[in-house]
């Protein structure tokens, strides 16, 4: 699995699944960038990467004229990783601008980022773009209608993506790691609202098994795949990969 050559952007990599893909990436030989909050972020991000290299760049993913500076650069990869769960409660113990915030940073922003991706990817004939998708895509949770219709909307997105500009070399996939051992886990198991919040930490996946997965998804080994849905569970997934089947 190579990637030499191949410059990419992970928007949330600083720390959780994100920062295991820049890994990823980075060892399939990639040159990689990727968005975190703060300058702190980027640092602690870089230490956890050791001999790895990665640019770091401060953006808010909802910031529009920072990404799009950015993004600007031209990628061949980008990853829409960057995500947030809240707000977690049910539909009359949330507010309405806490909701349209999650949308705004799950949806809205991961287009502006494919939009203006997309333009640099047509121009020179082709580009990969991963959306971390999610289970709550296609069911919803108690708790979560926020998260669940933002990623239900980015799926959509992936779709559509596909059936624009697929045939002209635009390979987009949708991609749900599962339930990984992440920070935001941390809130989920804090809210004990539906049943993902009861499963144990020792159950949770390592987030090093998506990485390994969005970037195989990267190279044209995966070319037949382009334009779903795709789960890490999937058994013939994970056989491609090259991941342990599951028990």
């Amino acid at each position: 699995m190579t990637l030499s050559g191949k410059t990419a952007l992970v928007t949330g990599g600083n720390r959780g699944i994100g920062l295991a893909v820049v890994r990823a990436l980075a060892e399939a030989g990639a040159t990689v960038h990727f968005t975190a909050r703060s300058a702190a972020n980027i640092a602690a991000a870089q230490r956890a990467l050791g001999p790895i290299v990665a640019t770091g760049h401060h953006a808010n993913m909802t910031d529009r004229d920072a990404m799009t500076t950015l993004l600007d650069q031209g990628f061949d990869i980008l990853i829409n990783n960057a995500g947030v769960i809240g707000p977690i409660g049910r539909m009359l113990e949330v507010s309405p601008e806490d909701w349209a915030r999650n949308i705004e940073t799950n949806l809205i922003a991961a287009f502006h980022a494919t939009q203006t991706a997309l333009r640099h990817m047509v121009g020179k004939g082709g580009g990969t773009i991963v959306n971390l998708s999610s289970g709550a895509a296609h069911r919803p949770q108690e708790g979560w209608s926020a998260y669940c219709a933002g990623k239900a909307g980015l799926a959509m997105l992936t779709w559509s993506l596909h059936l624009e500009y697929g045939d002209q070399g635009i390979r987009v996939f949708g991609f749900a790691p599962g339930v990984v051992d992440t920070d935001m886990q941390v809130s989920i198991r804090a809210s004990g609202i539906n049943p993902v919040s009861k499963i144990p930490r020792e159950n949770l996946a390592p987030a090093e098994e998506p990485a390994r997965a969005i970037a195989w998804l990267c190279t044209p080994a995966a070319d037949a795949l382009a334009g779903q849905e795709l789960d890490v569970r999937s058994p013939d997934l994970r056989r491609s990969v090259g991941l342990e089947a599951l028990e």
